[in-house]
């Protein structure tokens, strides 16, 4: 097995707990306009992310990587406000909160670590617990929402995360490129596992989307 595959099944471990199965009961769940701000917050926190790590990353492969992934971040961005503003919020006003997590990826320096958390990892969590939030807004009625995360979301998600296998491919050749990817994802996946079970006690639900 491949240093990548073997990173690979060590996230799907520690992702597990946190993406978990996503029941929840309707009627205890906070309501779409509520969750969806979760989901824009998230959205313009990766975009600017994406966007600040290029400027200092000297690999070209990696450095238009993150500009693909700050260009789709922003779309999705996009097409969250659009369907907030549907339902009747004004996303004029919207402040993101800080978030513990996004404070530890701004100190990444290394294109290993950038590559390991912020395509590899990040992008997974997004892709699993929105598979938990289309579940949520499927059984709610919400077709549009589905739409937007199905036809969208969910693929360019799901992109990044290759994107990223094949950059740590490329980068992880010597021994210690290897422990600084484990450790990134590790360190990574602690982070937000705390911070979402944080949020769902606040939202009264864990099927709230990523980015």
């Amino acid at each position: 097995m491949t240093f990548v595959a073997e990173l690979g099944a060590f996230k799907d471990e520690r992702l597990a707990p946190l993406v978990g199965d996503g029941r929840i009961s309707l009627d205890a769940a906070a309501g779409a306009e509520k969750l969806l701000q979760v989901a824009l917050a998230n959205e313009i926190n990766v975009s600017e992310l994406a966007a600040a790590w290029m400027p200092s990353t000297r690999e070209i492969d990696a450095k238009l990587a993150f500009a693909r992934q700050a260009g789709d971040e922003a779309g999705h961005f996009m097409l969250v406000s659009d369907r907030l503003t549907a339902l009747g919020f004004d996303v004029a006003s919207f402040q993101p909160q800080a978030n513990p997590m996004f404070d530890y990826l701004r100190g990444l320096s290394s294109t290993v670590e950038r590559i390991a958390a912020g395509l590899f990892t990040l992008e997974s969590i997004a892709y699993g617990v929105n598979e938990n939030f289309i579940a949520l807004c499927e059984a709610r009625g919400d077709a549009e929402t589905v739409r937007i995360y199905r036809e969208y979301i969910q693929p360019d998600e799901r992109a990044h995360q290759e994107l990223g296998q094949k950059l740590l491919g490329r980068y992880t050749a010597t021994a210690d490129a290897q422990r600084l990817a484990r450790e990134t994802v590790g360190k990574l996946l602690e982070i937000a596992t705390a911070a979402r079970e944080k949020a769902a006690s606040a939202l009264g639900t864990r099927c709230f989307p990523g980015c």
